[in-house]
């Protein structure tokens, strides 16, 4: 199981939100040096998300973030404010291995198959965030129907994988609700990364033994409230 470290990136710097509110960012410094810091510590993923895209200004943070795709060279997924087929092609082209499409996926479910086509599914990931077991979309502000449905359409649309946020614990360093996580798992054919109040070596091992594909670890890192060192070796 993959550890995705999570570079969220606002004004240029790397933060963390709590339940995805921008009031609530805490700055941890610049998104490079702290992508740097966990790829010293054994990380071999990252995940990158341009919170100013998903506010609304997808071209903010583009150099920043391509400068870091650049420099790391290591596997990288990204989402936050994709919002056209442009945008995740500009993505695409510039190096990073996969981008999420969580609104503009529910919006118009079709540009999962024309980027699959073009890019090949794997490349391709579709955001599943949730909250009581309704998918919600626009900044998590719109309810838009059953999660499980969503993903069963999306994966016939062409996403290669999914990213499943339960964004009801999102941020608050609490531990995950598991039963929707299983829910998921057991009725997908396509890899899926789990995000969203994963704060223990137990939320680890118990997605580890529930076949998730991957994690990724945010507040509760860079908070210390579980090392990265911890989080790898739970990953197996």
């Amino acid at each position: 199981m993959i550890v995705f470290p999570a570079v969220d990136i606002l004004g240029g710097r790397c933060v963390q939100l709590v339940q995805g509110r921008r009031d609530t960012a805490t700055i941890y410094g610049d998104p490079l040096q702290c992508a740097e810091s966990w790829l010293s510590q054994g990380a071999e993923a990252l995940h990158i998300v341009n919170l100013d895209g998903a506010f609304g200004s997808s071209k903010l943070n583009a150099e920043k973030i391509t400068d870091l795709i650049t420099r790391t060279g290591v596997q990288t997924q990204l989402g936050g404010g994709i919002r056209s087929l442009d945008d995740a092609r500009s993505w695409l082209d510039c190096g990073v291995d996969r981008v999420i499409l969580s609104t503009f996926a529910a919006d118009d479910p079709d540009c999962l198959t024309i980027l699959s086509d073009e890019y090949g599914s794997d490349r391709i990931m579709a955001g599943v965030d949730a909250m009581a077991g309704e998918m919600v979309t626009h900044g998590w502000e719109k309810p838009a129907g059953n999660f499980l449905e969503w993903a069963d359409l999306f994966i016939k649309k062409g996403a290669g994988s999914l990213l499943y946020t339960n964004v009801s614990v999102e941020g608050l360093c609490r531990g995950i609700d598991p039963k929707p996580i299983r829910e998921l798992l057991s009725v997908v054919s396509v890899p899926v990364v789990v995000a969203g109040g994963i704060t223990s070596v137990a939320d680890i091992t118990l997605l580890r033994e529930a076949d998730a594909a991957g994690v990724v670890l945010g507040s509760a890192l860079y908070s210390g409230k579980i090392t990265l060192r911890e989080a790898l070796e739970a990953a197996g």
